[in-house]
């Protein structure tokens, strides 16, 4: 376990370092109770909202605390512990009984409230003191032993002061001082004592004096050193009845430990946010890096970094000393950051980090005279490595470190093309401007130049997208102290055909840029005109519906009216009454008008709206189609479907199920009188159906009372039904027993 530990700490110490986060690590580290690895092991989103919710509460950190794996080693070979290491193990379970008294909520205090401490091992905590003392009753000894070495260190006191005055020693003493020589306490005298003072010579100075102990308070010495050895015998009793308990409880132990560290790498984490007002960001699914104000541990006086590393491979090219190589680390810091869910500065709202197995950082130069290597070829060993794996996040700072450039812009370019087939993520400064020029026009490929104040003469620190940069060669030799006549010499043999290449190659890269922009807001302007399409849309299906609605709502007003008339008049001549209202039925299903169909030719898999749902259409027949909504199949008149132009939500996975609709529309009511249980349940279940695609929160089912079976076969069904809220009986104005109403 040790050696595991060792080799994560090494392998944090080496990526630190090329990173320049030295001095983050060791200040989170200081405020960790123990000494572990930055690695938080387990599910990283769960530790995401345990941190989240415990940076809303306020609690003291954590004792220091030593590690604890030999001791529980050695209590399962049934060895006797100390005191002191018993102790280590009480602060461990007194800190848990503190975070459980403060009652916290969320998943965080549930996880704490699973840690149930047992009585035994309460028992064995309330036995100490805050100072890892044993309480004196523990055992009744302990009491009378304390008492009797404190009685004989005063008597020791005592018999020091009366021969320190005595007027008998005054002429041998040197000084009236206690001199503690080898933790033996001793009077400095003079030659001759031995007349007056009995004691043997335990010391002598250069002047001729004696450290002289009295055989008084040698007698009182072995009187204290038997009751110490009396002690230490009760204190070895007591430690091997707590090692026997501990022993038997030791998979708590070794439980309560981990939970322990588990804690202290949350603590330590919140501590330091706190502290410096940094964020926490967890890791995404992609491997996407957009940065917003990213503020790199290492820097005092920093200017925020704002880049889109979206794309596999981000170029950064520009101005010598401009800030490549940090913008690099800050890059490859974020994600490390971000993987070890440490906390960082940056905008958290605009700020999305990928997730990665490893990340590489390919900065140092490598040559190496013990090695026997050179730069290039170190170089190509470390990038060789890369081909194996994937996953990997990887950092290379002047790529063309080490050997010829144009044969270099070559095998790099094919190298980054291969390694991106690997699903490597690669960030690169350089200042190759054929390399550059040979994967600007790669739509994997992001650029990013370092800008120059030409004016100023200095680098401004900040970063274009989408262009190749120029590296201000002779500028910044000036800005460093080279002589202006040799920088104009240099000028001079570079030629001027050079610098128009470059001025070419940058203008080109910037055109291509500004085409880029114009295309991605042609393509903007275009989905914005497709959203308003589709409002329009939606606003006139609304409109449809609302008109189809009035009208069938006249029509059950008119139906309603017709059956009160016919009540009304049935005592009168019924057979002119039926031919008037035979007539008038005949003119009402002349007027009847059904909602308005648009004739559109649908195929499966188009996207489809049907009311208030939309879904895509998975089965076509002549008049109907089957269409699936958040998983689950309708069919559905032809005349009731309308294109809709956006996509369905992704359908949750569960068990498809097909209704049948035989009517167009849903009503509130359902009328089950005069069938069987059977056949009660089965339209009971497609009413059910119809009246959620209607949206409707409540319906009434009519089932009479009779003989109480079919009433108890529908609410058999109602109760075993997943989308029935509740049900009761309907009130007396509406069928009381007869009748249930259902919440949906």
């Amino acid at each position: 376990m040790r050696e595991e530990i060792s080799k994560l700490k090494s392998g944090e110490v080496k990526i630190a370092e090329q990173l320049d986060l030295q001095g983050y690590v060791e200040r989170i580290r200081e405020l960790f109770a123990r000494d572990k690895p930055l690695y938080l092991e387990g599910d990283r989103g769960l530790h995401f909202r345990f941190v989240k919710e415990l940076a809303d509460i306020d609690f003291k950190a954590p004792p220091k605390v030593k590690n604890l794996d030999d001791l529980w080693m050695r209590l399962s070979k049934q060895a006797v512990p100390q005191p002191a290491e018993i102790f280590e193990a009480v602060k461990i379970v007194r800190y848990f009984i503190y975070l459980k008294s403060l009652k916290i909520e969320g998943e965080a205090g549930e996880w704490l409230k699973s840690i149930e401490i047992p009585a035994e091992i309460r028992e064995i905590e309330s036995m100490f003191d805050e100072k890892g003392r044993l309480l004196e009753s523990v055992d009744e000894r302990l009491a009378s032993l304390h008492s009797a070495l404190k009685q004989n260190r005063e008597s020791i006191r005592q018999t020091l002061s009366r021969m320190v005055g005595s007027q008998k020693l005054a002429p041998y003493l040197v000084d009236r001082q206690i001199h503690y020589i080898n933790e033996e306490e001793a009077l400095l005298v003079r030659g001759g004592f031995n007349r007056v003072l009995k004691g043997s010579i335990i010391g002598r100075t250069t002047g001729g004096f004696f450290y002289v102990l009295p055989e008084a308070i040698g007698k009182l010495k072995e009187r204290e050193a038997g009751i110490a050895g009396r002690l230490e015998e009760v204190y070895y009793e007591i430690s091997k009845k707590i090692g026997t308990a501990m022993g038997g409880w030791l998979k708590f132990f070794r439980f309560i430990d981990r939970a322990f560290d588990r804690f202290d790498h949350y603590q330590a984490r919140i501590a330091l946010a706190r502290m410096q007002d940094l964020v926490f960001i967890l890791p995404e699914s992609s491997n996407s890096i957009v940065l917003t104000d990213f503020v790199h541990p290492a820097l005092t006086h920093p200017k925020p970094v704002n880049i889109d590393f979206s794309r596999p491979v981000l170029m950064i090219t520009g101005v010598n000393a401009g800030g490549k190589t940090m913008l690099l680390k800050s890059i490859l810091a974020s994600a490390w950051l971000a993987k070890h869910l440490l906390p960082m500065r940056c905008n958290p709202n605009r700020t999305r980090i990928g997730s990665f197995r490893r990340i590489e950082a390919i900065i140092e130069d490598p040559q190496s005279v013990k090695n026997d290597i050179s730069t290039f070829a170190g170089r190509m060993r470390e990038f060789s490595r890369l081909f194996g794996q994937n996953g990997v996040l990887v950092g290379v700072d002047e790529i063309e470190l080490g050997t010829d450039s144009d044969e270099a812009a070559s095998l790099f370019k094919v190298m980054i093309e291969e390694l991106v087939k690997r699903d490597i993520k690669i960030v690169i400064t350089t200042h190759h401007k054929r390399l550059a020029a040979m994967m600007a026009g790669d739509g994997r490929v992001e650029l990013a130049a370092a800008l120059y104040d030409e004016k100023n003469r200095i680098p401004t620190y900040t970063f274009l997208q989408g262009i190749i940069g120029k590296s201000y060669a002779f500028e910044t030799a000036e800005r460093y102290g080279v002589p202006k006549n040799i920088v104009k010499l240099a000028r001079i043999e570079y030629g001027e055909d050079k610098e128009r290449l470059n001025e070419l190659i940058e203008r080109s890269s910037t055109l291509e840029k500004e085409l880029r922009q114009k295309r991605e807001e042609l393509e903007r302007e275009i989905e914005e005109l497709e959203r308003e399409k589709e409002r329009y849309r939606e606003l006139n299906d609304s409109m449809e519906a609302e008109l189809y609605a009035k009208k069938r709502e006249l029509e059950k007003i008119y139906e309603e009216a017709t059956r009160e008339a016919r009540k009304a008049l049935k005592m009168r001549d019924e057979r002119s009454i039926h031919r008037q209202l035979d007539r008038a039925h005949k003119s009402v299903k002349r007027a009847k008008i059904e909602a308005p169909k648009r004739v559109e030719k649908f195929k499966v898999g188009d996207t489809v709206k049907y009311r208030k749902n939309r879904g895509v259409i998975v089965a076509l027949k002549a008049k109907e189609a089957t269409i699936e909504v958040e998983g689950i199949k309708f069919r559905v008149p032809l005349g009731e479907l309308k294109r809709s132009g956006n996509p369905p939500p992704s359908p949750k996975p569960r068990s498809s199920v097909t209704l049948e609709r035989n009517s167009a529309t849903a009503g509130v009511k359902l009328d089950l009188h005069g069938l069987r249980a059977d056949e009660a349940v089965e339209r009971l279940d497609r009413f059910i159906s119809d009246a959620l695609l209607a949206g409707f929160d409540e319906v009434l089912v009519y089932h009479g009372i009779g003989t109480g079976k079919l009433a108890h076969a529908v609410r058999t069904f109602l109760k075993g039904h997943p989308s029935v809220k509740s049900f009761h009986d309907a009130p007396p104005h509406m069928g009381g027993f007869g009748a249930t109403v259902v919440e949906l």
